[in-house]
């Protein structure tokens, strides 16, 4: 009989016939901590940065018959990679439950709900379930691998051309109610729940809210709701279940509908709960308002599904369709307009106390005989509340997008409420002070550090290498985008100083403590590390032909013995010479010639310049009043300047 083999790592058991050397479960776990990679990638389904594998580790993950390739997505419920099936040798999306055997049961019975729901449903704009399973404990389903991105990124918050809009809604809504013919009610449809594929065809996903109709179930307690605020029927955000029905996903498909017309929810608002409040009790603002020149029975069409009452809307996804579809062919819709009308008769049946003094009010004014202008101004006076409603909504959005440092966004949204003509000017303290914010050009956030940061600008002015820790971000500065981190494995010293060569861009000198090393920037990795200096670097300078590096260090009131200056042949990797400074060495700098290296003063504030030939200093011909901590040339490279504590010399 064969020995079991185990992993040395962990201890578990390796299955007969797994890959040499690789052990399922520590594959798992990598494949479930893909944010500690190196490299990032858009995901499909919420637009954040995930990363890749490091592909230096080996062999890529195996969880069973699949081959994990990335991250893709990441939800309340689960994470869905990108996998390789190695048997059938294709591309699949595999979804796998967030904390593996510590889910909770309901947590898995939705699981298994949405697997049962979308396995039965095979249509060509539904994603596709072709396997559910465990897998050491990890419960998993396989699907189709759409490779595209999602309704939500695709609109990007703008809105899209009306047919373009009105195209999509149709093809979603006959995949919903093709699922409804199977009695299959999704409950949370959304754009970020929709997959554009290349061919700009739509794909519904993500079921795990569905609910059968032909069983009488549910996963949650009653009174909760389900789905998103911004998108659900009011009978799903009154938590009423027995009240849901094919009906509401009517009504979240005309939600999406709104959304791609406008580039906004129908209700937004600062709190989950205002926003459920809006949505039981208030109508939505009419596109028009929101994006001139729509047309009319797009809005009419988009109006009629979010209808508060589900007997006012289209009765079938179908009919939704064929209305869309009878739109796209330029022919006459079935849906009609609302009137002003039965807006206020339906308004008078949700607050009946407010009608009913409305009411009196109404037949007062008749009586005197001025029932005219006030019908006329409240109207107008809906109308205000709805662009000021939106105006609103828009100003949040500013704040958002500048706090997330997208300044064109924010500067196109403040724009948009400038008046033109006769418009009225809602603009006030909030939008000038929001106005002014936005026109810091500098505000593009790359990245966090725990301490303060240190730079280097590339010799080519198009990324700077930063670091405020042990590790070197890479900050693309035309592109407003973080590139790459470097970061040398079991290194956790903050790294201080950074240092470009001026012959490479691609070549890169950090000082961590004492130590020194020249970088690869091209391959990732750090070509030598140099001798070190008995006290902490505090500055490196290349020599303009980027063959010599010089280096200074020291402490402050250490009585002189350990501050020194070093010059290193980086080619050949050896020290040149070592020279005791007098001074506190503040900063260093080649002289533009090659023949002479500058070191700073700290205490007694005179620079020194060192023979690069023989080591020997000559002292500065201006004295300074106070340290001297930087040095540069004027562009034409005879003369130097000097920057200190209480002045700035130039020679």
């Amino acid at each position: 009989m064969t020995a079991t083999q185990t992993c040395p790592k962990c201890g578990a058991p390796i299955p007969t016939g797994a890959r040499p050397g690789v052990c399922p479960v520590c594959s798992l776990q990598g494949a479930l901590s893909f944010e500690d990679a190196a490299h990032a990638t858009a995901s499909a389904e919420t637009g954040a940065v995930t990363k890749p594998l490091d592909q230096n580790h080996g062999a890529l993950p195996r969880f069973g018959d699949y081959e994990l390739l990335e991250e893709i997505a990441r939800g309340g419920m689960g994470v869905v990679y990108k996998a390789r099936q190695i048997s059938l040798d294709r591309l699949v999306a595999v979804k796998m439950l967030m904390f593996g055997p510590l889910v909770s049961k309901d947590f898995i019975q939705r699981f298994r709900v949405e697997a049962s729901a979308a396995a039965g449903l095979q249509h060509p704009n539904i994603v596709a379930v072709h396997e559910v399973g465990v897998q050491q404990n990890q419960h998993y389903l396989v699907m189709d691998f759409i490779a595209g991105q999602t309704l939500s990124k695709l609109s990007g918050g703008q809105p899209l051309p009306p047919r373009r809009a009105a195209a999509y809604v149709k093809t979603i809504a006959e995949a919903i109610h093709f699922a409804h013919e199977h009695n299959v009610l999704h409950r949370d449809l959304k754009p970020s729940n929709v997959l554009i594929d290349p061919i700009d065809e739509p794909h519904v996903a993500d079921f795990g809210l569905a609910k059968r109709l032909d069983v009488d179930t549910e996963l949650t307690m009653s009174g909760q709701m389900l789905g998103s605020p911004n998108y659900v029927s009011p009978e799903q955000a009154s938590g009423k279940r027995g009240k849901v029905g094919r009906y509401s996903d009517v009504y979240s498909l005309g939600a999406i509908l709104f959304h791609l017309l406008t580039g906004r929810p129908p209700f937004v608002a600062e709190s989950v709960n205002e926003t459920i409040q809006l949505v039981l009790e208030r109508e939505p603002i009419t596109p028009r308002v929101l994006v001139a020149g729509l047309p009319r029975d797009l809005e009419t069409i988009c109006l009629k599904c979010l209808q508060k009452e589900p007997a006012r809307r289209y009765a079938t996804a179908k009919a939704l369709a064929d209305d869309l579809g009878r739109f796209l062919n330029d022919e006459p819709i079935q849906a009609r307009r609302v009137s002003r009308t039965e807006k206020a008769w339906r308004w008078c049946r949700r607050k009946p106390a407010l009608a009913s003094a409305l009411v009196l009010v109404v037949l007062l004014v008749l009586v005197v005989g001025i029932g005219s202008p006030i019908a006329a101004y409240r109207i107008n006076q809906e109308r205000r509340e709805a662009v000021a409603q939106a105006y609103t909504s828009d100003m949040n959005l500013v704040q958002q997008a500048w706090e997330e440092g997208n300044l064109r966004r924010a500067q196109a949204l403040l724009r948009a409420h400038v008046p033109k003509g006769d418009e009225p000017d809602l603009r006030g303290f909030e939008w000038r002070y929001l106005w002014n914010l936005c026109q810091d050009e500098s505000r593009f956030s790359f990245t966090n550090f725990a301490a303060g940061a240190t730079f280097a600008l590339s010799p080519d002015g198009s990324f700077v290498a930063a670091s405020g820790g042990h590790e070197i971000k890479l900050l693309d500065l035309l592109g407003l985008r973080e590139l790459d981190t470097v970061v040398e494995p079991n290194e956790t010293n903050r790294i201080t100083v950074l240092a470009f060569s001026p012959a490479a861009t691609n070549i890169l000198a950090t000082a961590t403590g004492n130590k020194i090393k020249v970088w690869n920037l091209t391959t990732r990795q750090f070509i030598t590390t140099l001798g070190a200096h008995s006290k902490d670097i505090l500055s490196l300078a290349f020599s303009k032909d980027g063959r010599l590096l010089g280096s200074a260090g020291g402490a402050a009131g250490d009585g002189g013995e350990n501050r020194t200056i070093e010059l290193w042949d980086i080619e050949r990797q050896t020290n040149l010479w070592t020279r005791h400074t007098p001074n506190w060495p503040g900063g260093v700098a080649f002289t533009p010639d090659g023949k002479g290296l500058f070191s700073g003063g700290g205490e007694s504030g005179n620079p020194i310049l060192w023979d690069l030939a023989t080591g020997t200093p000559s002292p500065f011909p201006v004295e300074h009043k106070a340290s001297v901590n930087c040095f540069d040339f004027l562009p034409d490279d005879r003369l130097p300047a000097t920057g200190g504590n209480y002045s700035t010399t130039i020679l």
